[in-house]
């Protein structure tokens, strides 16, 4: 069985085809400034054979064509019939309190999944311009499955996902906490229950997603408790671009002072702050952490402020846990990043954690396993996301 894994983005559609007897990736590759000039088509093999083509692809329908034409080519490709794809299974960001878990997609989940534009305008727009792309070049009798960002954060209770604002708003406009990166944090708790040798319902773990976008969710026995992403992804601690949690004051005072619109505004904190906006150098980690090896304040700032951020979230969720197991790291950052990882750690030695120095420096590029010293009070893992596979996995399961 053959599952086509799609995670189409405003101008973007990546995609992967697996092999589900083995979970093997047979295809992978990404089709690139959608409805724009120059867009660009890339494709790699298990392999090894590789196409990279640069030409104008108007929409999703016309990238999920040349992805199709990609698999099927008698040189390059892996499959040789279309029917030799069992499912699509499409990654969906926001599913509000509607999705608690993945579903195959119908006229009626369509139309859930538009219901929750509002809620995320860009993400949820583009996951609807990929399943319609997909019915139109395989049909309606392919099926297909919608896997929801925020699905995994479903179980987290109301004192957790409700904000203290006039409770009509909850009533008029769905406003809450939903969390998103939830089938990273899925995949990886799993993966880590499976590591320790114990089952996840006997766990208490605290989950970093940490890259460009990052978010942490403490997860009790299977089920989230406490995400730090809210309403939409901008919640949270600081990423990239993005601010995480602000007093909303800023919001209006910067507003009155610049006379900015909301939209102005909502471009500062979304694109504009965060590592990019601290360090006037970059948005991308990597850059900053190389500014800051050089002497920059603003770079020694930016990588301070991060940590320390994402130190008070795990504090806060190990009260909110009553108790520990094991925290994992995940994402670009947290998978590749020993010097963020060596100062998180340094800040939970108190607590009893032991980083082991020569273990967290091997442990990068897509590697798997422990930081932490067999003495330490509890262990910290690095464990490489995969959500293309649990997606794939969600959609053979419900297929069969």
């Amino acid at each position: 069985m053959n599952i086509l894994v799609i995670n189409a983005g405003s101008s973007s559609l990546k995609y992967q085809l697996i092999s589900m007897e083995d979970e093997k990736v047979l295809a992978k590759g990404n089709c690139e400034r959608i409805g724009l000039s120059d867009s660009v088509f890339s494709f790699q093999s298990y392999k090894g054979e590789k196409i990279q083509e640069q030409f104008d692809m108007k929409n999703h329908t016309e990238a999920f064509n040349r992805l199709t034409k990609a698999l099927l080519d008698p040189e390059h490709g892996v499959i040789s019939d279309v029917s030799e794809i069992s499912a699509v299974g499409h990654r969906a960001v926001q599913g509000g309190s509607r999705f608690s878990k993945s579903v195959i997609i119908d006229d009626d989940v369509i139309k859930g999944i538009e219901s929750f534009i509002p809620l995320a305008p860009l993400h949820n727009k583009a996951n609807l311009e990929g399943i319609k792309a997909c019915y139109e070049v395989f049909g309606k009798d392919l099926p297909e499955v919608a896997v929801f960002d925020t699905a995994f954060h479903s179980t987290m209770p109301p004192k957790a996902y409700m904000y203290p604002i006039p409770y009509e708003f909850y009533e008029k406009y769905g406003i809450r906490r939903y969390g998103f990166h939830g089938t990273s944090h899925r995949y990886v708790s799993g993966r880590a229950a499976e590591i320790i040798g114990k089952d996840i319902s006997e766990l208490k773990l605290i989950v970093c997603h940490l890259g460009n976008g990052s978010s942490i969710a403490a997860i009790d026995g299977g089920k989230v408790i406490d995400t730090s992403m809210g309403l939409t992804p901008l919640d949270g601690f600081m990423m990239g671009t993005r601010t995480g949690t602000l007093d909303p004051s800023v919001v209006t005072f910067l507003e009155e002072k610049e006379n900015l619109t909301p939209e102005e505004m909502n471009d500062i904190l979304n694109k504009k702050s965060g590592l990019l906006g601290i360090s006037g150098i970059s948005s991308d980690d990597r850059e900053v952490i190389s500014a800051l090896k050089e002497g920059n304040p603003r770079a020694k700032l930016a990588a301070d402020m991060l940590e320390y951020e994402i130190l008070k979230f795990i504090g806060s969720y190990i009260v909110a846990l009553k108790g520990l197991d094991a925290i994992v790291l995940t994402g670009g950052i947290g998978e590749n990043s020993f010097i963020h990882r060596r100062s998180i750690c340094k800040g939970l030695e108190f607590l009893g954690i032991e980083l082991d120095e020569e273990a967290n420096e091997k442990m990068v590029g897509g590697a798997e396993g422990k930081i932490t010293k067999d003495g330490s009070k509890f262990d910290i893992y690095i464990i490489p996301t995969n959500e293309e596979l649990l997606i794939a996995r969600d959609t053979k399961a419900l297929i069969e």
